[in-house]
């Protein structure tokens, strides 16, 4: 009588075994998942709340059950448009505007930042990327006054320029460019674009920049983010309620609702239709992230 010997793999290790690591490591962590949707949970509630608050009308919003929807939702968000001639969409297209434009220089910014510090030698480079990383834990609000004072001395205050020039740099953009450059970018394929004649701003932006494009999109999308939700910046910079983000908008709205209640539904429309546009910008770019992030153009 024979027995077959467990078939061995190419370090040496038998099949039995490597199929018994891989059965445990894909056992489930019940623990571990509960844990996750109780997080998602706490961080979906705000959302729920504001689509259900939404859908009330005035004598409904303070005197029904929190979670309790109504049917006046298309309502609020016919007097919302009405409000001051539409004021609000045109808080809404500021707040695009100064997000849109402001993440796409910022992102290009951040990109050749971080592809110079992780591809080039040069003096005090160690120093700059340790100034940076100080910059990464210095909270914005800090900086709001002194941009003020800037701009203010450069006649920008209450302009577009005020809202858009202090959010092109971003020091964990610039930190996030840098760790995906090194990672992503090879250093072969540089020298080879090098060795064909191509200039430098050639090489990033034609090779470096599309090998970082994952990066670059959670990058993009960050700072969309940030400066979508922005509001100390904008209230400082701004004064003429025409150029107002949402952010600032609503929270006049919600000022004046202590005096007029009924625009409490407005701010609560106002703050459901805000949450769209992020909605949809994740799921558009989130094709485009990848979970390996070390990959680059060349395999070992």
């Amino acid at each position: 009588m024979t027995t077959l010997a467990p078939r061995r793999t190419a370090n040496g290790k038998s099949q039995r075994s490597s199929m018994r690591v891989d059965s445990v490591q894909e056992k489930p962590s019940y623990l571990s998942t509960g844990i996750l949707i109780l997080g998602a949970l706490y961080c979906l509630f705000p959302v729920i709340w504001v689509v259900a608050a939404a859908s009330k009308d005035g004598t409904e919003l303070f005197s029904t059950f929190t979670l309790a929807p109504s049917t006046h939702l298309w309502d609020n968000i016919v007097a919302l448009t009405e409000y001051r001639d539409g004021l609000f969409w045109r808080w809404m297209a500021n707040t695009a505007l100064y997000a849109g434009v402001g993440a796409i220089l910022s992102t290009w910014v951040s990109a050749l930042s971080g592809y110079v510090l992780a591809k080039f030698e040069f003096p005090g480079k160690a120093g700059i990327f340790k100034v940076l990383l100080m910059g990464v834990l210095v909270p914005g609000v800090i900086l709001a006054i002194p941009q003020y004072l800037m701009l203010a001395q450069a006649g920008l205050t209450n302009t577009y320029w005020s809202v858009l020039l202090p959010q092109i740099i971003s020091p964990y953009g610039i930190y996030l460019a840098r760790i995906y450059a090194a990672a992503s970018v090879p250093g072969d394929v540089i020298e080879a674009a090098r060795t064909e004649g191509a200039k430098e701003m050639y090489i990033f932006n034609r090779i470096a920049a599309p090998m970082m494009l994952p990066g670059l999109v959670t990058i993009f999308l960050f700072q969309f983010v940030a400066i979508w939700n922005n509001f100390m910046l904008p209230y400082i910079m701004l004064g003429d309620d025409h150029l107002f983000p949402i952010t600032v908008g609503l929270n006049g709205l919600l000022n004046q609702g202590a005096s007029a209640p009924a625009l409490y539904t407005l701010v609560l429309a106002g703050a459901l239709l805000s949450i769209v546009p992020l909605v949809i910008m994740c799921l558009l770019l989130q094709r485009y992230w990848r979970v390996d992030l070390a990959a680059g153009a060349v395999k070992a």
